[in-house]
């Protein structure tokens, strides 16, 4: 029987746009519009049966500035792999795949939040840590190390404490 991921590019070689294997990682990158499918596609036929996390990355670039990165995990085969998508940033739609991982829920709201990526058809989009009203995404780039002045209150400091 062939390895899991030679399987993997031999049917599905089309929906694939690169492949790195670096460290005993593996990677492929698709199109955002072949994400449900392809992921679909890991869950039932591949027996990736578990969704490690979700991240995202902005590569600062000037095309596909953002970067979506999904760790997959098949437990009956022993074997993990991350898919990745790019997507622009004047226009930050994914398709939530909640409705084939439900674990993808929080993932997904935190990218939100952080990141700015709108997770299209997510049941419950809306940030974790920040004020539904802070216009800004803390890990993209282009956010002051210092964070936004005035954006949102801070707690006021104790005055020092004397020690004995």
């Amino acid at each position: 029987m062939k390895p899991i991921i030679e399987q993997i590019q031999e049917k599905y070689g089309s929906y694939i746009l690169e492949y790195i294997t670096y460290s005993g990682e593996y990677t492929f990158l698709i199109k955002t519009s072949d994400l449900l499918f392809f992921m679909q596609v890991l869950k039932d036929e591949f027996h990736f049966e578990g969704l490690i996390d979700i991240t995202a990355a902005d590569r600062l670039t000037e095309e596909e500035r953002l970067e979506v990165s999904y760790n997959v995990i098949s437990y009956s085969q022993g074997i993990r792999l991350r898919v990745k998508i790019r997507i622009e940033e004047d226009n930050p739609h994914v398709p939530s795949i909640v409705d084939i991982w439900k674990s993808a829920n929080w993932y997904e709201r935190e990218a939100y939040d952080m990141m700015g990526i709108v997770f299209d058809n997510h049941p419950d989009l809306r940030r974790m840590f920040l004020p539904e009203d802070f216009e800004y995404y803390p890990l993209r780039k282009e956010f002051p190390l210092i964070g936004v002045q005035g954006s949102i209150p801070l707690p006021e400091k104790d005055p020092p404490k004397e020690y004995k």
